[in-house]
């Protein structure tokens, strides 16, 4: 009897280590949104804001513009993690008639300024940008995408950005709609600043299962996140993200997750209960 206590206590004891060694899953949070709301999205608890590049970097505008961002940015003491929204949507990606040079010199502003912001990641969705004009091959469009990550990685690198591309849903974009197709992009490019970003918005919108981010963890370096139905913020109709956050934290996932919305009802109550959510899942 004494033998099988002292084993049960052993095993306790093990598993009680085990535990401990375990890592802690407390990733840093961030809204998408406007500059200006960035007290109110502080105030809620969260780490950053991210804002879009057109709003804030304002690559087709002159340096007087992006300098008085840059001061309203020191004056609200603002820490901005990303920026989205990154190509306009008349700047053709894909097609017959592409703007890849037009584009990169957009990039390269924003890659620039980005860098005097000390804001590291930008986000390339830009589905409008991307789309493939209708009758052209799917794959010569997913070979022009793949080129032009090419020449925007060493721009990345020389400014310190890295560039996540972001999988888009069906609905708002034909091309690179999942993780998989993403992740060959990426590594097609094999560049340290051409990355993935996984969105759960987008994954739920497309029954991408969350082993996806299990598949792909090595080269994810953002998190975006909304509701399925009405891209709403977390909370508001009872989502179940556990299942995705569960996969990020088996990758040991060091980035940040960000709540992108179709629109707040109430912004500064619904930023304080998403994030309430967000964390009573995770944990």
């Amino acid at each position: 009897m004494k033998s099988i206590i002292k084993t049960c206590f052993i095993l306790l004891v093990a598993c009680a280590a085990t535990a401990c060694n375990q890592p802690v899953f407390d990733p840093p949070f961030a809204v998408c949104g406007k500059l200006s709301n960035y007290p109110v999205i502080a105030a809620a608890g969260y780490n950053y804001v991210e804002v879009p590049v057109s709003d804030f970097l304002a690559p087709g505008k002159n340096d007087s513009t992006f300098q008085a961002n840059l001061e309203q940015m020191k004056q609200l003491d603002a820490k901005i993690i990303s920026c989205i929204n990154f190509i306009p949507a008349h700047l053709s990606i894909t097609g017959a008639e592409t703007r890849h040079d037009e584009i990169l010199q957009w990039a390269e502003t924003a890659f620039r300024r980005a860098q005097m912001a000390g804001i590291q990641r930008i986000v390339f969705g830009s589905g409008g940008a991307r789309k493939v004009p209708d009758g052209f091959d799917k794959q010569e469009a997913t070979q022009q995408f793949t080129g032009l990550c090419r020449k925007m990685a060493p721009l990345a690198q020389k400014y310190g950005v890295t560039v996540v591309i972001e999988p888009l849903n069906r609905g708002e974009t034909n091309i690179i709609n999942s993780l998989a197709e993403g992740a060959e992009i990426v590594k097609a490019v094999h560049h340290p600043n051409i990355q993935l970003l996984c969105d759960i918005y987008h994954m739920l919108r497309e029954n991408e299962p969350a082993d996806e981010i299990l598949r792909y963890g090595d080269i994810i370096r953002h998190c975006h996140i909304a509701e399925k139905e009405t891209r709403s913020a977390p909370g508001t109709a009872g989502d179940n993200f556990k299942p995705y956050f569960d996969a990020l934290k088996k990758i040991d996932y060091r980035g940040c997750i960000s709540v992108e919305t179709g629109g707040w009802d109430d912004f500064e109550k619904q930023v304080v209960t998403a994030l309430q959510y967000m964390k009573q899942q995770i944990e």
